[in-house]
């Protein structure tokens, strides 16, 4: 795991120190790779390429980046883990290396087969930004499902500006940085800044599984080397017909493979145990295969607010794990919330981004590599909500939409507040029942989302949206900034089930969840690995009939039966929690004087960016408890600290010291 970043000018302009802004730009993001830095520049050809390490395999200088290829054609700074390096040597045959780093095997794989075609070769995470000295071109590529990060953008002297984070083209002098409204309104409606788009206008996140090369004559080619899409639809279309035993030994054999690919470090390695399906069959499986017990982490608070460190304890001590464990207070918790800003280049809204950066600062004392759990909900159908949204559609599209829309209407001319008073008269919940309470909050959002959906992907899209209306709140805002799963076929939103498993997939997986945990443990130098998203277990589980995702309402129901071979059902079967933070207790507590100086009326009114009476609106709902509009707020709040975050002056470049250790100047 590392950072990288670098600049190709392709008019020309190259920087008066350029080395110095290089340097600048790549420990910006130090964070990433606290082991060692690297630089190597090229003048003549416009290209820097610079990279901060953490070194996880060969930690001698043998592993430094930037790296050279044995024949001097390629030069690459690369983020992130080859699992399959060693097999792919034994494929290259016999040849003079000069250490066992995966980064001198990918450049191998690039001389033996050529760039694009030695992509479909790896089987890892990874973002990477290699140059073809001989065609006087830079590739940049990210890995299949989007573990890593990588941004772009092309700055206005026509220089083309590459980096891990944010931070790091910012330092560029060139750097304008506009913000975009658009995606001001895709953060309020989702939560994050889906990619390709940037919080800024004409700054773009790589997708996944692409890459994109840049000439000499600054002419853009792209293209991909891997589609989830089509492995979903072929796989929905051809199923696999195997008895359940059949599946279930495939399953683990195929999750043993990718986590023994993943446990291969030169440094110590543990995992991140909640006691979840998800993070107990990594566990598990990791357990089998280490000849010493497996270093775990898991992290609760004090208040209860994360129910998950009782679970985790019971599995680790069956497992027979060395457990940590810490129960944060509500202060510690607290404590992380002004760095959010900083820890998250752009404004990303997701709360457990905070229990996430905690449990990532424990591991990290520990250990260098934690395998993680990620990716199972999205895999095998692991989300209560795939379960009730199917339902509730089928219920729904039974009555004409036009009937629906009348009663929809009927239900938000009611006053939440009366909807819950309704509720407590007629004892729609029972005393100290929580399941059924906010009555009225869940009604006027079943009215606003589910009753004048036109279809189900329309439905899916206002369940997963905070602000419905977000383009309204944004000045400036395109009206039809919106999610959008349309990537999804309609055959496949036939089955409702496989319709939001892929959305997923496309977009909350890779904008949310792995953004999430990669900024987290980045923050700490903690190298993160998901087993279940190795691109074979993924193309598999496509193949998988829907009996053998949900079966009699439960989710993930094979994923389950690997489990129970290790871990008694009496320590899983439980409903689901979430990684959650009390965030409407907070906000109306302790952060209340923060987040009211967030949200102040001078504040709204110099940045401009929001509808003030829509936002202060929010504010006095949740503050009165008539409406529960945290998370709504919550979207707001991490823009508003990032933008008083990110509209300060960025430091001074010095100017650079003579190349030394990890600066190399191209030969001549």
């Amino acid at each position: 795991m590392c950072g990288i970043a670098g600049f190709f000018a392709v008019t020309k302009a190259w920087p008066a120190d350029a080395p110095a802004l290089l340097a600048a730009m790549r420990d910006a993001v130090a964070h990433r790779g606290p082991d060692d830095s690297g630089a190597w520049l090229d003048a003549p050809a416009g290209i820097a390429l610079g990279h901060r390490r953490l070194s996880i395999v060969d930690l001698s200088p043998a592993g430094h980046q930037p790296m050279v290829s044995a024949c001097g054609r390629f030069v690459v700074v690369f983020n992130g883990e080859i699992y399959n390096h060693r097999a792919l040597r034994e494929q290259l045959g016999p040849q003079a290396w000069r250490g066992h780093s995966d980064t001198e095997t990918l450049l191998a794989c690039f001389t033996r087969y050529g760039i694009e075609r030695a992509l479909t070769h790896l089987v890892g995470m990874f973002a990477i930004a290699v140059w073809d000295r001989a065609e006087q071109a830079l590739t940049l590529v990210r890995d299949r499902l989007g573990e890593k990060p990588l941004y772009w953008c092309r700055l206005d002297d026509g220089t083309f500006a590459f980096a891990s984070e944010l931070h790091a083209l910012r330092r560029h002098p060139r750097w304008r940085g506009e913000i975009d409204a658009d995606s001001v309104a895709r953060l309020l409606r989702l939560g994050v800044v889906p990619a390709p788009h940037t919080i800024h206008r004409d700054v773009f996140k790589l997708e996944p599984a692409s890459w994109l090369r840049i000439d000499a004559g600054g002419v853009l080619q792209r293209g991909s080397y891997w589609s989830l899409l089509e492995v979903a639809q072929k796989g929905a279309v051809s199923p696999e017909h195997l008895s359940d035993a059949q599946a279930t030994d495939r399953l683990e054999q195929l999750l043993r493979q990718a986590i023994a690919d993943q446990m291969i470090a030169d440094v110590p390695l543990g995992a991140f145990l909640s006691g979840g399906v998800d993070s107990s069959t990594i566990v598990a499986l990791m357990a089998r295969q280490s000849g010493r017990p497996v270093q775990t982490f898991c992290i609760g608070f004090d208040d209860g607010a994360t129910g998950e460190a009782e679970h985790a304890r019971a599995v680790a001590r069956h497992i027979g794990t060395d457990h940590h464990e810490l129960v944060a207070t509500g202060t510690e918790a607290l404590e992380v919330v002004p760095r959010l800003a900083t820890l998250y280049d752009e404004p990303f809204a997701d709360s457990s981004q905070i229990p996430t950066y905690l449990v990532a600062r424990l591991a990290r004392r520990h250990v260098t590599v934690a395998l993680s759990g990620d990716g199972g909900d999205e895999l095998f159908a692991g989300y209560n909500r795939y379960l009730i949204a199917a339902r509730l559609w089928r219920r729904v599209n039974a009555v004409p939409r036009a009937l629906r829309k009348v009663v929809a209407g009927a239900v938000l001319g009611i006053p939440a507040g009366a909807w819950d008073h309704a509720g407590r008269m007629l004892q729609w919940h029972r005393a100290g029942e929580q399941r059924h309470a906010d009555v009225g909050e869940k009604l006027h959002k079943l009215a606003r989302t589910v009753l004048p959906a036109a279809n189900l992907r329309a439905m899916h899209e206002a369940l997963i949206s905070h602000w419905s209306d977000a383009a309204l709140v944004v000045r400036g805002a395109n009206a039809v900034a919106r999610p959008d799963p349309a990537q999804v076929p309609e055959a496949l939103w036939r089955e409702p089930v496989f319709g939001m498993c892929l959305a997923d997939q496309l977009a909350y997986l890779p904008d949310d969840i792995l953004v999430k945990v990669d900024r987290a443990a980045m923050a700490v130098g903690l190298e993160t690995r998901v087993p279940m998203l190795d691109h074979r277990v993924v193309e598999w589980a496509w193949t998988l009939p829907l009996r053998q995702r949900i079966r009699e309402g439960e989710t993930k129901w094979l994923l389950r039966q690997v489990l129970y071979r290790h871990v008694p059902r009496a320590l899983i079967d439980r409903p689901k929690q979430g990684f959650a933070v009390p965030l409407r207790a907070w906000l109306r507590g302790p952060l209340r004087e923060w987040a009211e100086d967030q949200l102040s009326p001078r504040r709204l009114k110099e940045e401009g960016v929001f509808d003030a009476t829509a936002i202060r609106g929010a504010w006095a709902g949740l503050l009165s408890g008539r409406v529960q509009s945290q998370h709504m707020l919550w979207n707001v709040l991490m823009f508003q600290s990032w933008h008083a975050q990110a509209t300060r002056p960025a430091p001074a470049v010095e100017a650079a010291e003579p190349a030394q250790a990890g600066v190399a100047a191209a030969a001549k």
